[in-house]
């Protein structure tokens, strides 16, 4: 089963959650991996403290001009829907920040004057503890395409792991990254918290999910703050809440250590016990 983790907005507690959860099922001898997917920005790593035990070099694919037989047609151009390709009087420019690896400019090339080679955009990391895995995509300084890392995550967790509960603790928002985090997934549980920005947010991820037909239920987080508009909301679009993570300071302070929290906190412990029970009803 791949579960990820999702939301609207940045600092709702996805990695609060997903940490939680990796530690809490492998509790109960489960075999789980996390996957953090938050390339730009990873920090599971903090809260599971494994050890390092394989990190690999991640490239994507990207065209290089090769001028030996290249008549200059502009056909690569024309066929590059990301403008990372551009037809000069004298030259092919490729600009691989903005190349998605599509591979049309190469295979549509007449003359193969577009080869495909590999540069470094990142790596994967995999931490392993006494009942855990956690796996991490990490983009390099200075990149500014997270995707290709983030399926290549995904990718090496599938490979790996078969077998295991995998969570996949996505990045915020609603773009790309989040879609391709999500698409492939059984489920999506959407982190939000009580408040009308913490709704506002939640009606795109809500949007998002519904345009991949993907099957998702709300965890709120901080509930007590705010109004009940999510919970009206979910209630009128009739969409599952699988739990409600109480505002607690204590568990702010916990967080601010890096320390796992369901240990300490009996209702943080009984949320989590509401997930895995919803997440053994998953079909």
């Amino acid at each position: 089963m791949k579960i990820t983790i999702a939301s609207g907005k940045g600092g709702t507690g996805k990695t609060t959650l997903s940490t939680n959860l990796t530690s809490y099922l492998a509790s109960q001898n489960r075999k789980v991996v996390l996957a953090d997917l938050d390339v730009e920005e990873p920090n599971s790593a903090i809260f599971l403290k494994g050890k390092l035990k394989t990190e690999q070099v991640f490239n994507k694919m990207v065209p290089k001009w090769d001028s030996t037989d290249c008549t200059l047609c502009g056909k690569c151009a024309e066929v590059c829907n990301f403008n990372a390709i551009i037809d000069l009087p004298n030259e092919i420019r490729v600009y691989p920040a903005l190349c998605h690896s599509c591979y049309a400019c190469s295979e549509l090339c007449p003359t193969n004057s577009l080869p495909m080679t590999p540069e470094r955009i990142g790596e994967i990391c995999e931490y392993d503890s006494d009942n855990f895995s956690l796996v991490e995509g990490r983009l390099d300084l200075g990149q500014e395409m997270a995707v290709p890392l983030i399926a290549g995550t995904i990718d090496f967790v599938d490979e790996k792991f078969d077998g295991y509960i995998k969570l996949l603790d996505a990045p915020p928002g609603t773009s790309c990254p989040v879609i391709e985090a999500s698409r492939y997934s059984d489920f999506v549980f959407l982190i939000t918290e009580s408040t009308p920005f913490g709704l506002n947010d939640l009606r795109l991820a809500v949007e998002t999910m519904r345009v991949l037909k993907q099957n998702f239920g709300v965890i709120i987080n901080r509930y007590g703050i705010g109004d009940n508009g999510v919970e009206e909301y979910c209630q009128v679009e009739n969409i599952p809440i699988v739990t409600k993570v109480h505002n607690d300071k204590e568990v702010a302070k916990l967080y601010s250590k890096g320390e796992l929290i369901y240990p300490k906190i009996e209702h943080f412990k009984n949320s989590l016990d509401e997930i895995v029970e919803f997440i053994g009803g998953i079909k």
